[in-house]
């Protein structure tokens, strides 16, 4: 659990960097044999990428690393719980683990809305390890959308304070 808790961590740094960019801050890294093999946070506002989410990206520079599609004997580590493009993403790739930090209620397909990752169906199933620092991460989450949506309150405020003023005019 020690570990799980270290690399957690470091997907939450990796959260942060995408908060900076005004991205909801999910952060991910895949890792082998105790080694960082890629990572990756949220970037589909500055990619105009839909599919430019945390584990999208670290799959992908994951591939580049080791030369193949297939991420055998890798533990992917996320923030949140993928949601079902990811989560069928991880299947293909054939991760062994996935551990996330906080459960998405909404999308969660690795046990909150569906079970994607371990559907018996498929042809792979992940090893499931969540809730991993989850209050941490999920806070990280909520202070994100909380002052997004007093942001977005003042800016409405701004503006019709403007009208007002240029309506007395």
């Amino acid at each position: 659990m020690e570990q799980h808790q270290k690399w957690m961590a470091y997907a939450m740094s990796l959260a942060e960097k995408a908060e900076a960019l005004g991205e909801v801050p999910v952060g991910a890294v895949l890792v082998r044999d105790g080694e960082v093999l890629a990572e990756g946070f949220n970037q589909s506002i500055t990619l105009n990428d839909p599919s430019a989410h945390a584990e999208m990206l670290c799959m992908r520079a994951a591939g580049e690393v080791v030369g193949n599609y297939r991420l055998l004997d890798t533990t992917l580590y996320v923030t949140l719980e993928p949601c079902p493009m990811c989560a069928g993403a991880m299947v293909h790739a054939r991760i062994g683990t996935l551990v996330y930090g906080a459960s998405d209620p909404k999308t969660g397909a690795a046990g909150s809305v569906m079970d994607l990752v371990r559907h018996d169906a498929l042809n792979h199933q992940l090893e499931v390890v969540a809730g991993v620092l989850s209050e941490p991460c999920a806070n990280q989450l909520s202070a994100f959308f909380k002052r997004r949506r007093a942001e977005k309150k003042a800016l409405k405020q701004a503006q019709r304070a403007e009208l007002d003023s240029s309506d007395s005019a």
